[in-house]
């Protein structure tokens, strides 16, 4: 089956891929269904659509030749909020993902919002009604009802239609390759755990010093041990929050380990003389790097940053593009420190590619003092040279 898919997704330069799966309670996502649509003259509407199920032990699942057309890079990969789809099928298929084209993404482009959800954009681009309720069932229980296969089949089946149907309109509005451009940082994603992102993500980390850091460091790898060898998300051994108050108070007997606040009873039960013996080894450890303080902002940019917000959502109502997809507020807080300390402004965001042609230059040119905003006849907000 995986074979036959392959081989008209090579013919036809594209297929179409949605997957079901299970990450709660686990160590990492269980992948639970794959659903592959492909252009094929014999197929009803002329596609094919395939259920795959890689839980199922009677039929031995072959991804390999999938996993080899997902790794081509002439072949078009539709996708719709694919990130963590790539990352499963990264992980699982041990595979690289390339050319994808995310319709979530497009819709951003068109005018349909930065989060438009697959059913309401299938209703409005296509003016199907998708048959609902069933995606959040437990697609890692078998068997599976029919009614489960039938909505996981829709969603691939009608996802080469929405693809092409995004396409066709963003080409004509010359905005093609913003998508492909965007659609890049989705092929891109990975779900793989390691305590080194554990522990920079810790909260209020900066607040350690070098020999809580050292057991903040020393738990995570500890907890990311347990974690995996369980099947459980890290914060079931030991929440974040009751992570770093361990380290910080780095209590050294059981009574001092029961104050502290959000630690699980069975961990505190179970683990309570292994989180002690891994505090005391920390104390011999060399301590992590500081974390680099962020950058104080100036309060007189904010004037500067409420004026470049304004014209950028100027921008985005002009454009039909989305707010939320052209800039955050907290990058055009560093465009606007970037310009003003006479930094290297490559690596902000608003001014690479297509964020760069379609405002991206011109705020850059506001901060400069080149450029005015006024308010014309009509209570628009014009952009001027200054």
């Amino acid at each position: 089956m995986t074979e036959l898919l392959a081989q008209r997704a090579s013919e036809h330069g594209r297929l179409a891929i949605d997957t079901e799966f299970v990450s709660e309670r686990r160590y990492q996502a269980q992948l639970c269904l794959v659903q592959v649509a492909v252009p094929d003259a014999e197929g009803p509407e002329g596609v094919r659509t395939d259920v795959l199920d890689p839980l199922d032990d009677s039929v031995a699942l072959d991804p390999a030749p999938l996993a080899r057309v997902l790794a081509d890079p002439a072949v078009g990969v539709i996708m719709h909020a694919g990130r963590q789809d790539v990352a499963i099928l990264r992980r699982t298929w041990n595979t690289d993902i390339t050319n994808v084209f995310d319709t979530q993404v497009a819709a951003g482009f068109l005018g349909f919002g930065n989060q438009e959800g697959y059913e309401s954009l299938v209703r409005s681009a296509l003016g199907v009604a998708l048959k609902g309720g069933e995606g959040f069932t437990r697609w890692d229980r078998r068997p599976l009802t029919e009614r489960q296969i039938s909505y996981a089949g829709d969603d691939a089946r009608l996802l080469l239609a929405l693809g092409a149907e995004m396409e066709r309109r963003l080409a004509e509005k010359g905005r093609l390759e913003w998508a492909r451009e965007e659609s890049l940082l989705v092929q891109a994603s990975r779900d793989e755990r390691s305590p080194e992102r554990a522990y920079e993500r810790l909260p209020k980390l900066g607040r350690l010093d070098g020999g809580q850091r050292a057991a903040a460091w020393r738990l995570c790898e500890w907890r990311e041990r347990l974690a995996r060898k369980a099947d459980r998300p890290p914060s079931y051994i030991v929440p974040d929050q009751a992570l770093v108050e361990l380290a910080r108070r780095r209590p050294g007997n059981r009574a001092a380990l029961e104050a502290i606040r959000g630690l699980p009873q069975q961990t505190l039960h179970r683990r309570g003389a292994e989180l002690i013996e891994q505090i005391e080894l920390s104390r011999e450890d060399q301590a992590p790097p500081a974390a680099p303080s962020a950058p104080r902002r100036d309060p007189a940019e904010a004037p500067l940053i409420a004026l470049a917000q304004a014209v950028l959502r100027h921008r985005s109502m002009e454009s039909g593009v989305a707010t939320e997809l052209i800039a955050t507020q907290s990058e055009l807080a560093a465009l606007v420190g970037a310009v003003r300390r006479g930094i290297d402004g490559s690596a902000v965001r608003a001014l690479e590619g297509w964020r760069r042609e379609l405002v991206g230059d011109e705020l850059r040119e506001l901060i400069e003092g080149r450029r005015a905003v006024s308010v014309d006849a009509d209570g628009g907000l014009r952009v001027v040279p200054a």
